[in-house]
């Protein structure tokens, strides 16, 4: 028998394979959540201490004609933040050698923390939905890459109020590619253009009016960004569902977190976990049941 057509005859064997391989994703997506900063930090020093050298005429330090030490998502490989212990393959299998471990490290006994095994958990259970809601099919591929991405997305923004290009933009411009070749049935690329150009220009006009009221910013453009690719992936109609969820848990999380004095200096809260949350609640449950959970 065709592996394709048992597959798509077998979903529950589908998904799990998608969920299995959806575990392994997860584990890199723990490094590039916690790298992908990093890399951008040293690229923009990199970009700072070249400018200034060239301003003022001068030699670049001695620390710069240095070959620079590796540092990408490949190399080095993962240590113990505590310790430096190495990390074997045979520790690093998604959620088995966390459990095998309990969650310490296998040197130094430091807790590596639920963050982990939550990241693998979550990217595993999104793959086997997708696999699961449409089958062994190009659809089902394109939904976990959207996953993964919204996934790495909401993590890094959480931690750095950073929402990198080198992910946002390839996430928009894969839900243009994948309604003009007609893997998401979710919209056509009409809808999917619209909804692109009414996200980006949406939250670009607040950005603009509160920061000529007000005088400050009160949102990052990589949030532009998002909400864009957003609209990309579920059409223009699915934007107000979206935006209106985002911003009443993004309201409600912020408020819990000032009672609790857990904000960070200037009260900033990224907006992009929430964005992400909505759109997560989108894949699942559709745009309208969104509508129905804030009352609406």
């Amino acid at each position: 028998m065709d592996l394709v057509f048992f597959l798509q005859l077998h979903r529950e064997v589908f998904a799990a394979l998608a969920g299995v391989f959806g575990l392994m994703v997860g584990s890199f997506l723990n490094v590039v959540v916690y790298r992908l900063p990093k890399m951008m930090e040293r690229q923009w020093l990199d970009e700072c201490t070249d400018m200034l050298a060239s301003q003022d005429g001068a030699a670049p330090p001695a620390s710069a004609t240095q070959p620079p030490v590796r540092f990408d998502l490949i190399l080095p490989a993962s240590r113990c933040s505590s310790c430096g212990h190495t990390i074997t393959w045979y520790e690093n299998i998604p959620l088995l050698s966390y459990l095998a471990l309990r969650g310490k490290c296998a040197a130094c006994k430091t807790s590596y923390g639920l963050r982990y095994p939550a990241v693998e958990l979550a990217c595993g259970l999104l793959f086997a939905f997708c696999a699961w809601r449409w089958g062994a099919s190009w659809t089902a591929l394109v939904w976990c890459g959207f996953s993964a991405a919204l996934l790495t997305l909401a993590l890094i923004d959480w931690d750095t109020t950073l929402l990198p290009d080198s992910i946002n933009m390839p996430l928009l411009w894969a839900g243009l590619i994948a309604a003009a070749l007609q893997l998401n049935p979710l919209t056509h690329l009409t809808d999917a253009l619209w909804g692109a150009v009414a996200g980006y220009m949406s939250l670009w006009l607040v950005y603009w009016a509160f920061k000529l009221v007000t005088g400050k910013d009160g949102m990052g453009q990589g949030d532009f960004k998002l909400f864009a690719a957003l609209g990309a992936w579920f059409g223009w109609t699915a934007l107000v569902p979206i935006i209106l969820m985002s911003s009443v848990i993004g309201l409600l999380i912020g408020l819990v977190m000032k009672f609790r004095s857990n904000l960070r200096p200037g009260g900033y809260i990224p907006f992009g976990p929430f964005l992400a949350g909505a759109g997560f609640t989108a894949l699942i449950f559709g745009p309208q049941a969104i509508l129905r959970t804030v009352g609406l």
